[in-house]
């Protein structure tokens, strides 16, 4: 069990660069996302677009790991979004052909795994592959073949390093467990704001897969309540035998069209999703509900909206 972000953390008011728009890593951001209590943490930035020589990327990952006293993990964006940017780019311009947008990304996919094999030779521990433009796979057949294709040239296990594909898409019910299950990742991540019914692909994941649930909502007045994260991290753990050892918790991705949180916002948020990741950890279940809302664990107080501790009769509790 462990927690970690999905996506960048916001710039300070006072920082004029936008968020991932530099390739370097911040310490001031890996100062700040280790105070929040993650166990898995990025260096803050967006994901590295990889174009050529791995050492850049490497470089980036090293700076951030050796600022942290946590784990930190590489984040790249996939071959899929990475060549749907392209090819919008070169839309816009009057470019574009079907034939180029394959070509772009099978060479993204061919430099991001020849990245993924440096960082594990640098030792690094995880590599997220975000994916945020993936949400045509639910609905394309020829969408989602063009994603596995470029991802089964990506990952085929045999890197040295856990891969996790992380899908902030929201909505991708509808995508045959195929597509993304029959691919060699270790772990996937999934927006479950956005897309609540993604857990109809979560319960169709390997046992042997970990899930990263993306429970924690962005918005200003997201539900913040442990108790559900904590909820969030035990279904996924019960679906095919999983286990906890393979579930981590994370925020949602932000809503398209949103405004984003502030920095301080997103960092308050991310230390609630530290805190339920801890919790739902605890493998005494007394302990653990001494740690939440006694109506979140007491069906009958919860009905009525507050906590009535059972009577005790001849050594049984009634009611």
């Amino acid at each position: 069990m462990f927690s970690t972000l999905l996506g960048a953390l916001p710039v300070g008011p006072d920082d004029p660069v936008a968020a991932g728009d530099e390739p370097e890593a911040h310490l001031e951001d890996v100062a700040a996302l280790c105070a929040t209590g993650l166990e898995l943490i990025s260096d803050g930035g967006g994901p590295s677009i990889v174009t050529g020589d791995p050492s850049a990327v490497v470089t980036r990952w090293q700076t951030a790991a050796n600022a942290s006293a946590v784990p930190v993990k590489a984040v790249l964006l996939g071959p899929y979004s990475t060549a749907h940017r392209a090819a919008k780019a070169a839309k816009a311009a009057k470019a574009a052909t079907a034939s180029a947008e394959r070509l772009r990304a099978t060479t993204s996919a061919e430099r991001l795994r020849a990245t993924i094999v440096a960082l594990a030779e640098a030792g690094c521990p995880l590599v997220e592959i975000a994916e945020p433009d993936a949400t045509g796979i639910a609905t394309d057949p020829a969408a989602a073949a063009a994603f596995t294709a470029d991802h089964r040239r990506l990952v085929d296990g045999s890197e040295g390093i856990h891969a996790s594909l992380a899908l902030p898409a929201a909505n991708l019910e509808g995508t045959p467990p195929a597509v993304l299950f029959d691919l060699a990742y270790a772990s996937y991540a999934f927006d479950l704001i956005g897309g609540p019914d993604n857990w109809r692909l979560i319960v169709q994941a390997p046992a042997d897969r970990g899930i990263i649930v993306g429970a924690l909502g962005l918005a200003e007045r997201a539900d913040e309540t442990r108790e559900v994260l904590v909820w969030a991290a035990h279904y996924a753990a019960s679906t095919n035998g999983r286990g906890l050892a393979r579930v981590g918790l994370a925020n949602a991705p932000a809503a398209p069209g949103s405004p984003p949180p502030t920095r301080a916002q997103m960092l308050r948020k991310l230390a609630i999703v530290a805190e339920a990741s801890r919790i739902a950890a605890v493998e005494e279940p007394g302990e653990m509900a001494a740690l939440l809302d006694r109506r979140a664990v007491d069906a009958r107080s919860a009905s009525g909206g507050r906590f009535a501790p059972a009577r005790r009769r001849g050594g049984r509790a009634v009611r």
